[in-house]
């Protein structure tokens, strides 16, 4: 560094009065805390291949028999296996790009895992997300549960048991797509399930289409819903069933809170399991002024505080601010009693590469994600405004691979989660998690371009973040 040659200025009589009045306010200030970097480390690796399905139940009848029959843009059925091809998500609109993945399947499709928790021993509950993305074209997807076994030495995941969701005693209030059978499988007509915590002897599932939280035992059987009412006020989204019936809530004029798919995706369980934290993916929206709730120009979330033993929400709140516009939310769990761990994301993963921002060549196009982070939290320390402390943060993109453990992609010193959605986290123990990919098939192509993302088991060393103060 230089200096300029009158360095240093001569300082005017009046200085010590400046310096003791800046000192005061910056003691008045509060303290301002720099985020920290870390590196989180390739523990393991596993994946469910993109292709992999599970047969219905025998009496969910024969129209369950296939999946992704109503996928075609023009919403009409298609019988025909591999008959509707996919193009993916992300990328240039003006030049859409196959993802190499087509519908309808036979049987239904494992696909995307929106939510996963640690049961211990390398094993896992997973949430299969609601279906293809939409209620209008999920009719004949059933939301489901599996237990996976991962074998970090060879990368395979052994799906050992699925579990399909169910109300037979009606405790949806709503009417549900099966409405009229016995069994009443839930569809992703009904409910856009994208988390889950094991809360004693039951499943407790966040949705956004209400958003909701939904009660399910260990079998899959529907036990309750619960809506999100905080005090007096109802948060719901443009899929509530209410939007459009509702005294106030007049779904044509708009009047919602939630945007559409920006409900509970993340869902975090205390350590002493009595409080459930359900979190938005998106900031809330104001109706009236057409704009997402933001704080000195950067967009924010909320956390709520549900009482898993009067099943109501508490008047607590804390406030997320997200680093950028268009970030979400993806995850949420808890290290210990006050700090968790957040996924934070940008809602893209490929993009357009240098010298072709035009061309609609697939060699134009790089895989690399942009804003992949998990930033570690801590709820007990907020400022005068409600928002939590970001702590530090590690970057998916940049995770390091000395033993050269990754089973797909690039083997190399950095390994890069590039999928569109990192969804899921769980904690394993006081250093590990492991991070799932929801991979949106047959509609996301990250990993390798022209091939649908496999769900990959992502097991990361996260002591330094753990560490951190």
């Amino acid at each position: 560094m230089s200096f300029p040659p009158d360095f240093p200025p001569r300082l005017p009589p009046h200085w010590p009065v400046v310096l003791l009045v800046a000192g005061l306010s910056l003691l008045a200030a509060p303290r301002v805390r720099a985020q920290t970097e870390v590196t989180a480390v390739l523990a393991g690796h596993a994946l469910v291949p993109h292709d992999t399905t599970v047969r219905a139940p025998r009496d969910a009848g024969p129209f369950f028999a296939t999946a992704g029959k109503f996928s075609a843009a023009s919403r009409l059925r298609s019988e025909a296996l591999g008959s509707v091809p996919a193009n993916t998500f992300v990328g240039d609109p003006k030049y859409p790009r196959a993802s190499g993945g087509a519908l309808p399947v036979q049987g239904q499709s494992v696909q995307g895992f929106s939510g996963i928790v640690a049961l211990g021993k390398d094993t896992f509950l997973a949430l299969t997300d609601n279906g293809f993305g939409s209620k209008v074209n999920s009719q004949d997807a059933l939301l489901m549960v599996h237990r996976l076994q991962a074998d970090w030495t060879t990368g395979q995941v052994k799906r050992t048991h699925t579990t399909f969701l169910h109300d037979p005693d009606r405790k949806i209030p709503f009417a549900i797509q099966n409405e009229a059978t016995r069994e009443r499988y839930l569809t992703g007509v009904d409910l856009d399930i994208e988390s889950i915590q094991v809360v004693g002897n039951e499943w407790w599932i966040g949705d956004e289409f209400g958003p909701y939280v939904v009660r399910f035992d260990a079998q899959g059987k529907a036990l309750g819903l619960i809506e999100a009412t905080v005090g007096d006020k109802t948060y719901r989204s443009p899929d509530h069933y209410g939007m459009g019936r509702l005294p106030n809530y007049p779904g044509d004029a708009g009047t919602w809170d939630v945007r559409r798919s920006g409900g509970f995706e993340p869902m975090a369980l205390s350590k002493d399991g009595r409080t459930l934290h359900p979190m938005f993916e998106w900031p809330l929206w104001d109706a009236a002024t057409k704009a997402q709730e933001q704080h000195d120009g950067k967009p924010f979330t909320r956390i709520l505080s549900l009482d898993v033993a009067s099943r109501r929400y508490g008047a607590q709140q804390w406030k997320y601010r997200f680093e950028a516009a268009g970030h979400v939310a993806a995850d949420f769990q808890m290290l210990d009693a006050t700090t968790g761990l957040v996924i934070e994301r940008d809602d893209a993963s490929e993009g357009a590469g240098p010298g072709c921002p035009d061309a609609p060549r697939t060699d134009c196009f790089t895989r690399p994600a942009r804003f992949k982070r998990i930033y570690k939290i801590d709820l007990a320390q907020t400022d005068a405004d409600g928002f939590v402390r970001k702590v530090a943060f590690i970057d998916l993109t940049k995770i390091a691979n000395p033993k050269r453990l990754a089973k797909v992609g690039p083997n190399e010193d950095v390994f890069v989660l590039p999928h569109l959605g990192p969804e899921g986290l769980t904690v394993v123990d006081t250093r590990h998690i492991v991070v799932v990919n929801d991979n949106n098939f047959p509609f996301s192509s990250g990993r390798q371009i022209g091939k649908p993302d496999d769900n990959e088991l992502t097991l990361l060393d996260i002591g330094a973040l753990v560490d951190a103060k």
